[in-house]
């Protein structure tokens, strides 16, 4: 796996734990800045609406930049918000720094993807996938609880500067290793992301810059032409399958988040374990979801539409079981690394295919999963809320989570069905 891949995942980690470390953060936030609960808790909100709108925006501003580029201007942009957040005395610019760090968030994001896997042969791509989003699995397990240490500390303000601290080594590591190719170019992607510099390139007169005589000297590379943006665009909106898969990504991720989100309430009033097992609860989850992306990464290649359907089976199965056994601490923490294991083992293998169904829109594919991503980590919470509204008690977002991972596995079934008619009316087509 090319040093580059694991470079992106670094950049991946300290950008999940800003989007997720707020969660320990929110009162002490409110009180230094005189706002109420709710107001601290949009802080949260604004991100995830960030990601969403700024993965296709920001995909469409940057398509035709080389990637180093895109990805050097979106991670500095996300360091100097996450400097004016820690600096400013107000609500309203923390807030817009939070948008504008989402927006430069989701733009990184987007190339990263496309840029992990141009960079690898096609049968790693599950591989160099899993990478970039362990890096969101590593910051649940240690650099959300590493935030909220901090913030308990030294204030909420020193766990943003921690995260712009740690941005710091991806962005020079970016420098050295990131092919600077335009999107499209894989086969030198590849070359160079391995080795991290520059394949040589002939001159006019035929002869490698890198020393090398005229009979070895490899000819030009030529870049392909960008394709334009109303052709990627239907490209992508008529390629088979992709919007169901989109959909049903939003679905697992809403499943995700919306349990998640209600971990701490569950495992306090309805579990029966004191505040000092949320952490241990929350790493063990984090934990999982870092051996799910593993397995994803070498399993889910090889029988893919096997790989997604029994996880998604097993989360529905999983999420009923934990509603059902939550007031049984056993039970409850058995089954809380296993869900956060499927649940992100689930979730890569259904970016892997986004990207292998997109082609050569693999820059705003990857931006597209990545605001179905976020699109079920912002419902997923908003519907879970509700259920508590409603006197449903402290299981009824685990219930929610199930009731969205059987609507899942209808999408599923409905692509499934459709890729079987359309292969019957192929073979049909072809016989008569």
């Amino acid at each position: 796996m090319p040093f580059a891949v694991y470079v992106l995942g670094l950049a991946v980690f300290a950008q999940g734990t800003s989007e997720f470390m707020l969660s320990g953060l929110v009162s002490a936030i409110a009180a230094d800045l005189d706002v109420s609960l709710s107001a601290a808790g949009l802080l949260t909100s604004a991100f995830a609406v960030g990601m969403v709108l700024g993965a296709p925006l920001m995909a469409l501003f940057s398509r035709t930049w080389p990637r180093r580029r895109a990805l050097l201007l979106f991670l500095a942009v996300f360091i100097a918000v996450h400097i004016v957040g820690a600096l400013t005395p107000g609500y309203g610019v923390l807030l817009a720094a939070r948008f504008v760090g989402a927006l430069a968030n989701a733009g990184f994001w987007a190339v990263a993807l496309a840029a992990a896997v141009s960079m690898v042969p096609d049968g790693l791509r599950g591989r160099a996938t899993a990478v970039v989003v362990g890096g969101v699995t590593i910051a649940c397990v240690v650099g959300v609880p590493a935030g909220a240490v901090l913030g308990e500390r030294w204030g909420w303000r020193a766990a943003f500067w921690a995260v712009a601290v740690v941005s710091l080594p991806a962005l020079w590591a970016i420098t050295r290793s990131v092919p600077g190719g335009v999107p499209g170019d894989r086969g030198r992607d590849r070359d160079r992301g391995r080795g991290g510099g520059t394949a040589p390139v002939a001159d006019a007169r035929g002869t490698a810059s890198a020393g090398q005589g005229p009979e070895t000297a490899p000819a030009p590379a030529r870049t392909p032409a960008p394709i334009p943006v109303r052709d990627e665009l239907r490209l992508l909106l008529t390629a088979p399958h992709l919007l169901p898969t989109l959909l049903t990504m939003a679905l697992v991720q809403g499943a995700t988040f919306c349990a998640f989100s209600y971990l701490e309430p569950l495992l306090t009033r309805t579990t029966g374990l004191t505040i000092t097992w949320v952490p241990l609860a929350l790493a063990l989850f984090g934990a999982g979801a870092f051996l799910g992306v593993g397995a994803a990464g070498r399993y889910a290649e090889r029988r893919p539409t096997a790989f997604i359907a029994y996880g998604m089976a097993a989360l529905a199965l999983g999420w009923s079981t934990l509603a059902l056994t939550a007031g049984r601490p056993l039970a409850a923490l058995a089954l809380i690394p296993l869900l956060g294991m499927l649940a992100f083992g689930t979730g890569t293998a259904l970016i892997t295919r986004v990207l292998g169904l997109a082609g050569r829109s693999s820059t705003l594919a990857g931006a597209f999963g990545t605001s179905a991503f976020n699109l079920g980590a912002a419902v997923g919470p908003w519907a879970g809320g509700l259920a508590l509204e409603a006197g449903g008690g402290y299981r009824s977002p685990v219930w929610v989570s199930a009731a969205l991972m059987a609507l899942a596995l209808l999408t599923e079934g409905a692509r499934r069905l459709r890729r079987v008619r359309s292969r019957e009316r192929a073979s049909g087509s072809t016989a008569g």
